[in-house]
């Protein structure tokens, strides 16, 4: 039987720009990108040149380390170019779109009899793996590995995060399929974790999975947090995750034999005059979503959301794990006496400005950091919005001190980057916490 959790430290950050359900259909973009640096710790190794032809499902890319682990592409086109940086390091495999699909074809059939090696391997060849993240550490799942349990978030407590009920729906049947598949995969528990208060029709159908309930501000909707409420990792654990429209994507490929990845995303953001959600796809081209709907040229795009998520350009691509495109001012611009005057109102948990703490609104936030980095103080600010059962401040002085021991036993193998955005957003010493819980975590990966 399942938990019902109420989360009481966290923070719910109220922006203007929240999005309309109507869901629009617009033409599909011209190029789409797959990027290796979505994946924590991928070491790529190209499986085509530019100027191949490629379907829907076929394998741009593949991890070195296991050669099995397929990256594929998302539409059938020609390989226009490949991006690179730094020592040659593959930065994106862009692919111009056929006006049609052609789809690679994956033998599904009979898959409630097949056996978990089977379908890890469909899953492994059609590129629909890398959607599973193993904790700890938040890389890509070992499939050499049988989980203690995975763990799907029904429910987005992020700021301007889209409402799955609204798009998920019509995906009733493929999401029923997925867990049907994760179960297979999986000798512990499969946990589904709802928010009672949210729309959960789209998951009715769900069978042999444990529902856990939580409520509660941000970050309740997290699956990490979620993990440390019911079933906590420790070390020598291994837990999976998986987001709910990726399950639905597993559901489809099973289902039609076919990778579709075709999605609900949300565009949303003070500076997009008509939030809503929009019917795209992974690694789509975001021009023509922000064409003539952008207030103003000032801007900053994010895919993903404020909190966590990354900087594109205006014509950059949706990252491969993300349903969500976030469009905030700029905020390069300095406030004349900012130290000194009344600042505008903004989302805080400071009592220095108490017209943004008491005043119920939605506020418009820029990327301005209001200061500059400063001597790391203990505040006890993290404590505030942190519901896990962890010491962070303490933790992330232990990783700037690269105490291993240390932060094993503070609680690093709990925690990924997005579980403390919270405590970067509300940190008074303007400290990177993500970055630097980022590279705590590479160092124990490297050590384990």
């Amino acid at each position: 039987m399942g938990k019902s959790v109420k989360i009481r430290r966290g923070l719910d950050i109220s922006l203007e720009g929240k999005p309309s359900t109507h869901i629009h259909t617009l033409s599909s973009p011209t190029t789409f990108a797959v990027k290796p640096t979505n994946f924590k710790g991928l070491v790529p190794k190209l499986k085509v040149k530019q100027g191949d032809e490629v379907k829907a499902g076929d394998c741009l890319f593949s991890d070195k380390k296991n050669d099995k682990i397929c990256f594929t592409s998302p539409v059938s086109g020609e390989v226009i170019e490949i991006v690179r940086g730094n020592r040659r390091a593959i930065i994106e495999v862009k692919i111009l779109a056929d006006s049609q699909i052609s789809y690679k074809t994956f033998d599904t059939t009979n898959f409630a009899s097949k056996s978990p090696d089977d379908i890890k391997a469909i899953l492994l060849e059609s590129g629909l793996w890398p959607f599973i993240v193993q904790r700890p550490f938040g890389t890509l799942a070992d499939p050499t590995i049988t989980p203690k349990s995975i763990h799907v978030s029904g429910f987005d407590s992020s700021p301007l995060a889209p409402d799955l009920g609204v798009s998920l729906r019509g995906q009733e049947l493929f999401i029923e399929k997925g867990f049907k598949i994760l179960d297979a995969l999986c000798e512990g528990n499969v946990h589904l974790n709802l928010n009672p208060k949210k729309d959960n029709t789209v998951f009715k159908n769900i069978t042999n999975t444990t529902v856990n309930h939580f409520q509660g501000p941000h970050p309740s909707g997290l699956v990490g947090v979620q993990i440390n409420k019911v079933d906590p990792i420790n070390k020598g654990d291994v837990v999976w995750t998986i987001k709910p429209q990726h399950v639905a994507f597993i559901g489809k490929l099973f289902e039609t034999g076919q990778l579709d990845l075709e999605q609900n995303i949300v565009l949303a953001g003070s500076e997009i005059k008509e939030p809503a959600y929009y019917t795209s796809r992974v690694g789509a081209c975001i021009d023509n979503l922000l064409e003539n709907n952008c207030s103003n040229d000032n801007v900053r795009v994010i895919s993903g959301n404020v909190l966590t998520g990354d900087k594109i350009s205006t014509s950059g691509y949706l990252g491969f794990y993300d349903n969500q495109v976030t469009v905030i001012p700029e905020g390069d611009e300095y406030e004349l006496l900012g130290w000194l005057l009344p600042s505008y109102p903004r989302p805080t948990i400071s009592s220095s400005l108490p017209i943004s703490k008491f005043l119920k609104k939605k506020f418009k936030v820029n990327t301005n950091p209001h200061g500059e980095p400063r001597a790391y103080v203990v505040t006890g600010q993290y404590e505030k919005v942190m519901p896990m059962d962890i010491m962070p401040q303490q933790l992330i002085k232990a990783i700037m001190a690269k105490d291993l021991e240390l932060m094993e036993n503070l609680g690093i193998y709990e925690v990924i980057e997005e579980d403390m955005a919270l405590c970067e957003f509300v940190c008074t010493s303007k400290i990177n916490v993500q970055q630097v819980l980022s590279e705590g975590l590479q160092l124990m990966a490297e050590e384990s």
